[in-house]
């Protein structure tokens, strides 16, 4: 089994028009539509059995909307939804009953698109009112190619909000981008072993053997495969994590298990 633990996808309205922007701002190109149907036809040819679609809220706003569409997906045809959240709404624990009760695993926070550095009052409160929930937090991490001069979660940051949250959201936390985009020694260095998950999301065909290392110093039971489609190719990710020097044990854990075991957790 294979389980894509991130990607994203936009309605089909927007869809090109919101990649074409993405593409341009970051300069990278997109290796899907970003639709539905086509996430659907790349996790076919690429063998993926299951796919974790995060949506990230730039506005408190949009909240309402894109969990509504969530929850109406989730658990049909091989997809799994996290919840929006937006670091300014003022009904925090409200949103995370209705996320919770609709029956997502849990939430995603990307502090770079949000505006909001990753250890604010704003996400620590959040982050532990979903962890109180038995939701999983997963946070884009280090380097953003859109806004690459101000990083807005660190692995110093991280640091901070598991030292203010011991206890409440050890082993519910996912950092994305094998725990910071850009930064692995850091990663290493500071975050190495720590009770967070790192998922490898768009580094893998980056900085391959880097990953490979962070994935033998933290321990394949708290990683998890994941492309970041459409910024990643799905077959290759594919392709680079079967052919890693990994036993085939700890290749199924970042392939499935880890995965299952977060999608399906209670509190």
């Amino acid at each position: 089994m294979i389980i894509d633990f991130h990607t994203h996808i936009f309605p089909d309205k927007i869809a090109p028009q919101a990649v074409a922007s993405l593409e341009k701002k970051a300069n990278i190109t997109a290796h899907g539509k970003a639709t539905l149907s086509d996430l659907k036809c790349t996790m076919k040819n690429a063998g993926v059995d299951y796919s974790v679609i995060l949506p990230v809220a730039t506005s408190p706003k949009q909240v309402d909307s894109i969990n509504r569409m969530a929850a109406s997906i989730n658990g049909t045809d091989g997809i799994f939804y996290a919840g929006a959240i937006h670091p300014k709404c003022e009904n925090v624990e409200e949103i995370l009953d209705s996320i919770k009760s609709a029956g997502l695993f849990g939430i995603k926070i990307h502090p770079d698109y949000q505006g909001e550095y990753f250890d604010s009052p704003a996400y620590i409160k959040i982050m532990a009112e979903a962890a109180k929930r038995g939701l999983i937090t997963v946070t884009h991490a280090g380097v953003d190619v859109g806004f690459p001069n101000d990083v807005c979660c660190t692995p110093d940051m991280v640091c901070n909000v598991l030292e203010k949250l011991k206890g409440i959201i050890d082993n519910k936390l996912v950092l994305a981008h094998m725990g910071g985009c850009d930064l692995p020694d850091e990663v290493m260095e500071k975050l190495v072993s720590k009770p967070v998950f790192f998922d490898t999301s768009y580094v893998l065909d980056k900085y391959t053997e880097k990953c490979r290392e962070i994935i033998l110093r933290h321990g394949a039971d708290k990683i998890l495969f994941a492309t970041d489609y459409p910024w990643g190719n799905v077959k290759s990710f594919v392709e680079t994590m079967k052919s890693l020097d990994l036993s085939q044990e700890e290749k199924d854990k970042i392939f499935y298990k880890n995965a299952l075991k977060l999608l399906s957790a209670k509190n």
